[in-house]
């Protein structure tokens, strides 16, 4: 019996190796949708790769047919820190920043990221970041924390500007040609420049609450925006402030232009708020249904994409657009008061 067997056996060997060797069709693996419905998302960007989102365990996507599916972009390396800002100076080149002092940086639109800077030590987060007119990276962050890049993005440096305290920075933003900046940031932190960011001035605070934006409107008008439906107006370059109209006291976390000039503020409770008079007031646009609006990019075909604490949403935004539901009663603890 064992000679049987033992051929056998030799034959089962050798038709395994003969299958294993065989030429045959490659099977392609279903595909992984990745659940952008329901992830928190913290920033949008439109680049010259198509459509990048980022958010929470260092989660970078990239869209390439306007947001219907995603993809994960190729990093150097997952810290799954939460990434708090995409930040691009051109449709190529951009910077992602996190907490840890975690920045990412991309020259190819979003594609691929390398990383930069990584602080283990110091675990609180970078929140936005600009390219000067030098040539140079500034991002700023929690507790007055500057950093600086001469080498394109290739090594940081801590920066001192002097009258600076250790008040989270949430923004740094200029004008259309990089002559005027301003950052802003906690407890009213407001910081401009008026020489291209060569140095900065600190203005007298004029709101005590955390500012979380800020944008150019052409010539010597600017907006701020922060928490609790606080809204600025400036038409001195941001040197004083008047307080905005605003429907509803939410915060206010990012805006857009649209190209008639209409400007949108998005924010807490999912509502987008909308101003045709250059941010003097503000009405209800449009309201998600749930979740807290982090982001807003425009496409050319003007839809708005907005992130949000709960996923993304896509949606035609004009000024006429009807807001689902009517009540606006926000409670204290949605509208960020204790």
């Amino acid at each position: 019996m064992r000679a049987p067997v033992g051929f056998a056996m030799v034959l089962i060997v050798a038709a395994a190796g003969f299958h294993a060797f065989s030429p045959r069709t490659a099977v392609t693996p279903p595909a992984i949708a990745t659940p952008v419905g329901n992830m928190q998302l913290t920033s949008v960007q439109q680049t010259s790769a198509g459509l990048i989102v980022a958010g929470e365990l260092g989660h970078i996507l990239l869209s390439t047919d306007q947001g219907q599916s995603w993809q994960p972009a190729q990093r150097s390396v997952n810290r799954q820190a939460l990434i708090t800002r995409l930040s691009f100076a051109s449709a190529d080149e951009g910077l992602a920043l996190g907490h840890e002092g975690w920045i990412l940086r991309t020259r190819d639109g979003g594609r691929t990221w390398t990383e930069v800077n990584f602080d283990a030590s110091n675990g609180e987060p970078l929140m936005d970041a600009a390219r000067l007119p030098s040539g140079d990276w500034l991002v700023v962050g929690a507790f007055g924390r500057v950093l600086r890049s001469t080498d394109g993005g290739d090594s940081w440096a801590e920066e001192v500007i002097d009258g600076l305290t250790d008040w989270h920075l949430n923004t740094i933003v200029s004008s259309a040609d990089a002559g005027k900046w301003l950052i802003v940031g906690e407890a009213g932190t407001l910081l401009r420049s008026l020489d291209g960011a060569r140095s900065w001035e600190v203005v007298e605070p004029f709101y005590n609450g955390s500012l979380y934006g800020a944008l150019h409107l052409g010539g010597s008008t600017w907006v701020s925006y922060g928490m609790r439906g606080h809204v600025f107006h400036s038409e001195d370059d941001g040197a004083t402030w008047q307080e905005a109209r605003l429907p509803a006291p939410i915060s206010v976390y990012s805006h857009a232009l649209t190209a008639d000039g209409t400007l949108l503020l998005v924010g807490q409770g999912g509502l987008v708020l909308a101003s045709t008079d250059q941010g003097r007031n503000f009405s209800v646009n449009y309201r998600i249904p749930q979740g807290n609006l982090t982001d807003i990019a425009l496409l050319p075909d003007g839809q708005a994409v907005m992130t949000s604490d709960e996923g993304l949403e896509i949606r035609q935004l004009t000024a006429s657009t009807p807001a689902p539901g009517s009540n606006l009663n926000l409670s204290k603890t949605e509208s960020g008061e204790s």
